[in-house]
């Protein structure tokens, strides 16, 4: 049956009208949102919906292998079933894609039929350009099939940014971590998507580890499986109806690459480092160019959203002065950028802490020892800048830190589910340096308001999943 997807606040709904070979059944996502310009993504599937019902993995018995991810992806697959008969598959399919955005006065945008690529997993990723700033546009995408049949269109919304001199309030939200076998409402998704709609945010940052490769159910050491458990979690409702709803920028991290800690050169069974990075890009609305780039939001707010994983040296290589996460282009990229912003707050979002504390067994970040020369090089700058600060993911709590030395100031999001927290524990003297501290899933938020003419305040939020605030820090220019 052929349905029609209609917006509805907080859920989809399906109206049968007819046949079709076609659907987009990972919704589409609204990325890369600049005061003229957005990138729409979309993907064609043969189903309307992930195979909810579908069959369970197996898990290897190879617990050596398995952690190498040295085993055939394919023995996670019961005899006689394919990919397609798992739980959550949503195989794509052939066909192209118009995009329509209609604002709220005005003529429409109506863009030329795009093929998908097989290739990218049936992707597509359509730049519109020529918007305006600070503009509410209503998005339509259609669908056909490779000969010319209809399939359902989609439809949902954003508002552009708006220009680098209005001084309008903003507010945005930040999460990190959540894979599907550790969602907290098993029809639905994440509940943070359903709280962070309710919160009304002009955009969203995943800090990166959108899913987890080297997790089971399945471990995905392949290429097929990576792109599996990309189509299955931005299937779920809940992500799938934010999505239609609120204009993202992602980063990536090294769950969502290849495996944990990982650098380039790496391999996970048959998915390698570049295969991952490629991978990442087909499944998220990305930049033209490198994920490391900044966002300006009027006046008041810049976002620096960094690379972690692509220039990093290796892990396990001695500290000093060469040893980087970021590489030396991002990094002069970023202290000059810094620099040269006119914007009242200034927002660094790191897939990694910055500050920390840490677990004292890793050596993956820069609050770590294993990337200390570059880690004092980096708080340094941040110390000397004004109304500037640190926003990370990757860490499985929530936690507000200041840097004891150089006066950092950091928040981390935590997980994006209670059951995906845990792994620290504060230890004597942290306190010198965490000044809260969850051990629970949420998301952050981000609120930007003018007080006074020349004077606004930043106040950050960490919510819980159900989106109730459990600690708030309010900061003012100047101050």
């Amino acid at each position: 049956m052929l349905c029609r997807v209609v917006l509805v606040p907080g859920f989809l709904t399906l109206t049968a009208i007819a046949s079709a070979a076609v659907f987009q059944g990972n919704g589409f996502k609204i990325g890369e949102v600049s005061p003229d310009s957005a990138v729409i993504w979309t993907r064609l599937t043969s189903r309307p919906e992930a195979n909810w019902r579908g069959v369970a993995f197996v898990k290897p018995d190879v617990p050596r292998a398995e952690a190498a991810g040295e085993f055939d992806w394919k023995i996670q697959i019961p005899p006689g079933r394919t990919l397609a008969d798992m739980e959550g598959a949503l195989p794509g399919a052939p066909g192209s894609v118009r995009v329509t955005l209609r604002p709220d006065k005005g003529a429409a945008i109506a863009g030329q039929w795009v093929a998908v690529d097989p290739q990218r997993d049936f992707t597509a990723q359509v730049t519109v350009r020529s918007l305006q700033p600070a503009t509410h546009y209503r998005v339509s995408v259609e669908s056909r099939d490779a000969q010319g049949t209809a399939g359902p269109a989609i439809e949902g919304g954003f508002t552009t940014a708006p220009l680098a001199s209005s001084t309008g309030p903003v507010r945005f939200v930040v999460v990190t971590c959540g894979d599907f076998p550790r969602r907290d409402d098993a029809e639905n998704g994440h509940k943070i998507y359903r709280s962070m709609l309710a919160f009304r945010p002009d955009f969203f940052v995943h800090t990166g580890d959108v899913e987890y490769f080297d997790k089971a159910d399945p471990i995905a050491n392949s290429p097929e499986l990576a792109r599996f458990k990309f189509n299955r979690i931005f299937a779920l409702p809940f992500q799938r109806t934010f999505h239609l709803q609120v204009p993202s920028y992602f980063e990536c991290d090294d769950h969502d690459t290849l495996k944990n800690d990982c650098w380039p050169g790496q391999h996970f069974g048959t998915l390698t480092f570049a295969e991952g990075s490629r991978i990442f890009r087909e499944q998220t609305p990305a930049p033209a160019g490198q994920l490391y780039r900044t966002v300006r939001w009027g006046r008041d707010v810049q976002c620096w959203l960094m690379e972690g994983r692509e220039f990093r040296s290796p892990n396990n290589a001695k500290d000093g002065p060469e040893k980087t996460i970021w590489g030396a282009e991002q990094k002069a990229w970023f202290f000059r950028t810094v620099a040269e912003s006119d914007a009242t707050f200034r927002i660094l979002i790191s897939p990694t802490p910055i500050v920390g504390p840490d677990r004292g067994n890793k050596g993956d970040n820069h609050a770590n020892t294993a990337f200390r020369t570059e880690g004092d090089e980096i708080r340094r700058f941040l110390g000397a800048q004004k109304n500037m600060i640190t926003v990370n993911g990757d860490r499985h709590w929530q936690y507000e830190s200041i840097h004891p030395e150089t006066g950092v100031h950091e928040f981390g999001t935590g997980p994006s589910s209670d059951v995906h927290a845990g792994g620290f524990t504060p230890r004597p003297g942290d306190e010198a340096i965490q000044k809260y501290f969850r051990l629970l899933g949420g998301f952050l938020s981000i609120e930007v308001k003018r007080e006074n003419a020349s004077a606004a305040a930043m106040t950050v939020r960490h919510h819980n999943v159900n989106g109730g605030v459990e600690h708030t820090t309010i900061l003012r220019s100047g101050g």
